[in-house]
């Protein structure tokens, strides 16, 4: 299961440097400029993602 969380962390909230800082398969959540920001933990809160909640 751990391995499985951090899949999707690679893949859905890490930018990465080789593509440009970009996600490699980014949600919806992407780019929003309004909205509350909201933090997203996984592995017991190892790794964050902060993203801004559908307004």
């Amino acid at each position: 299961m751990q391995f499985k969380e951090y899949l999707t962390h690679h893949h859905e909230e890490r930018n990465h440097q080789g593509i440009n800082h970009q996600i490699i398969e980014p949600g919806e959540e992407v780019g929003q400029s309004v909205g509350e920001i909201e933090c997203r933990e996984r592995l017991g809160g190892l790794l964050n993602y902060y993203y801004r909640k559908a307004a």
